[in-house]
């Protein structure tokens, strides 16, 4: 059993925050629009260090790409189409390695923290097609483009390997683990994240601290 480290513990909470609340209100609460940047409000020096800002990109990135997570279950919903996609989840594997080397980054390190962007992914998927199969009202009407979805997915990929190349020295700090859980706090309240995905934004941010 991993240990239970600052982050874990206050997203934790998190996550029990936003499901008493999803509880209260009988409704999920909005998430980030998919093209649009998790916040695009300029940063207050009262909400932390320097840190805590390179690493807020890195959570703000991670819940945009959750943001498409929607998409892609609204693309496959009703159809054939598995969650579980291996052969596109390598090439994903495959491309973020490649540019994190041709950043100067770890790629096995990228590698490793875009499993686990991957599997937070899936979770929002496997969320809303439960979300969808109890509530058929609530469930998408219309399908886009899984295609069009994924070039979408490729740019917010793009942007995160170069953020997490970018916050190699911040990662590798004994203080990430609370800088990043702050960081996604701030990214949880701005976005107003429901249970479902403030709990794959825990997910998603798992192994960014070295």
């Amino acid at each position: 059993m991993r240990p239970i480290t600052p982050l874990r513990r206050l997203l934790t909470t998190l996550t029990a925050t936003a499901a008493v609340a999803l509880a209260s209100t009988g409704a999920a609460v909005a998430v980030p629009a998919v093209g649009v940047p998790a916040s695009t409000a300029p940063f207050s020096p009262a909400s932390g260090p320097g840190p805590v800002l390179a690493l807020r990109r890195v959570a703000e990135l991670s819940a945009e790409r959750l943001a498409t997570a929607d998409l892609v279950a609204a693309a496959k919903w009703g159809t054939t189409a598995p969650i579980d996609d291996p052969a596109r989840e390598q090439q994903v594997l495959d491309a973020v390695a490649a540019r994190a080397t041709e950043l100067g980054a770890d790629p096995d390190e990228i590698r490793t923290v875009f499993r686990d962007q991957i599997e937070a992914n899936k979770t929002v998927q496997r969320g809303l097609f439960r979300r969808w199969t109890d509530h058929p009202d609530q469930a998408p009407v219309t399908r886009p483009d899984l295609a069009v979805v994924r070039q979408e997915i490729n740019r917010v990929t793009g942007a995160l390997v170069e953020a997490l190349a970018a916050t190699a020295t911040d990662r590798d700090a004994p203080a990430c683990r609370p800088e990043l859980a702050l960081a996604a706090l701030l990214v949880h309240h701005e976005d107003r994240l429901d249970a479902l995905h403030t709990r794959a934004l825990t997910r998603s941010l798992a192994s960014v601290c070295r």
